[in-house]
């Protein structure tokens, strides 16, 4: 009598997992915990800061402190340009009666060039103050009749063979007398620019 047939073997399951999902057959190969999505997600410690490292750090903030504020200009200070003023035009106005009394006559650029100089500085320094501007005029006024008296006392030093210190400071209300006896139409026109130039200086300087 013949020996029954045995069936075949059933095919074995690649790799010993359960069985295929969804037609995948190496779905069963994943193993249980095995992380799914995001291989980093596992790896994100508990307290971990999430989102922007800086927290809530504001653009312009350094230790979540309060913003850098604008520097503060330095041109605005009245009184240190009333005082640029003062000082420009005492300087000016020596250079300008070292002039006329070396030419032995007045330049109306010359005085043009104490008021500029007057306008200009006072105004870098003190900015477009009203005060500083009005100082400056004045001041330059004052530079160029200082001028003319430095000048005028240098032209009578060297006629009268002494030193300059001596006319000017010792018989100053001489060189007075004698400017207002030779003051004319131009030597007050003269005065009249050094204000004029000194607010051209000041917009210059704006």
């Amino acid at each position: 009598m013949s020996q029954p047939v045995q069936p075949p073997n059933p095919p074995q399951q690649p790799y010993g997992g359960g069985q295929p999902t969804d037609g995948n057959p190496y779905a069963a190969q994943q193993q249980p915990g095995a992380p799914t999505g995001n291989p980093y997600a596992a790896q994100q410690q508990p307290g971990a800061p999430t989102g922007n490292p800086f927290g809530g750090q504001q653009p312009g903030q350094f230790g979540g402190g309060a913003p850098f504020g604008p520097v503060s200009p330095l041109r605005n200070n009245v009184g240190l340009g009333v005082l640029t003023a003062l000082g420009t035009a005492i300087v000016a106005a020596i250079l300008y009666g070292v002039i006329a009394g070396a030419i032995e006559r007045e330049v109306g650029y010359a005085a043009v060039g104490v008021g500029f100089l007057v306008g200009f500085a006072a105004s870098k320094v003190g900015g477009s103050n009203p005060g500083v501007l009005v100082s400056s005029a004045a001041f330059s006024l004052g530079g160029v009749f200082l001028g003319q008296l430095i000048g005028m006392s240098v032209v009578l030093a060297d006629a009268l063979g002494v030193g300059f210190s001596e006319v000017f400071f010792e018989h100053f209300s001489d060189v007075l007398d004698i400017w207002k006896e030779e003051a004319d139409f131009m030597t007050y026109l003269f005065l009249a620019l050094g204000p004029v130039a000194a607010f051209g200086g000041a917009r210059k300087a704006g």
